[in-house]
């Protein structure tokens, strides 16, 4: 790895993917919902569904659907796959992403991935959107522990060789920033995905953006 100038403030940035590149958290409380009418179960509304985005699937269904017994958690997550795999077509990058990973990428960040989405799922759609060229290393939650533990970013600082005062994680909900402080690394919000960013304030984000042109010109004088 090469020396990043002490100029800038971090030398890794980790970002999570759905609600905070990718304009995906709609489609995936649908395919929740839809998951749960599949097999007769009670449909968690927008909230509790949207609640669940960020977790590893297993973790994820266990919040939507407490009372599910274990057994049928792989049932339901073959429903969900089901619907999400027919619709994924319909996930867009937010507005200004490729721009503001361009940026990144030529300010030598090291750039990378903490998604509580499947290996299969995060290969698909970095190949789909033509990104896998811009991140350097990338943690999947049916890999490594769900969030929030703070496992993913200690290994990707582990194998990018960067410290926790110069690791920045950037999410939209509160477990993105949970294991941001799990870790020890500083955090940065997003309120277009899926929490309300006013759960945000207990996990001491150094910003909040309410749009990926906030998100764009705050790295560009922090990051």
């Amino acid at each position: 790895m090469t020396d990043k100038p002490s100029r800038r403030r971090f030398d890794l940035i980790a970002f999570d993917w759905d609600g905070t590149l990718f304009d995906s958290t709609g489609l995936i409380v649908r395919c929740i919902q839809a998951a749960c009418r599949d097999l007769a179960l009670p449909v968690p509304s927008d909230v509790q569904a949207a609640y669940v985005i960020g977790l590893g699937l297993v973790d994820a269904l266990r919040h939507a659907v407490p009372d599910l017994p274990m057994e049928r958690y792989p049932e339901l997550g073959r429903r969900y796959r089901h619907h999400y795999m027919a619709r994924q077509h319909e996930i867009v990058l937010f507005d200004g992403t490729l721009d503001m990973l361009q940026t990144l990428k030529a300010r030598n960040h090291w750039l990378a991935v903490a998604t509580g989405k499947s290996r299969a799922g995060l290969n698909e759609a970095l190949d789909s959107a033509q990104l896998r060229r811009f991140f350097d290393s990338t943690r999947t939650a049916d890999e490594t522990a769900s969030k929030p533990d703070p496992l993913m970013l200690h290994e990707l600082m582990g194998e990018l060789g960067a410290e926790p005062e110069r690791t920045l994680m950037i999410g939209d909900t509160t477990h993105d920033l949970q294991m941001a402080a799990n870790a020890g690394v500083p955090c940065v919000g997003v309120s277009y995905g899926a929490h309300p960013h006013d759960e945000f304030a207990r996990y001491e984000p150094l910003f909040v953006a309410h749009s990926m042109r906030e998100l764009h010109g705050w790295l560009q004088a922090h990051g």
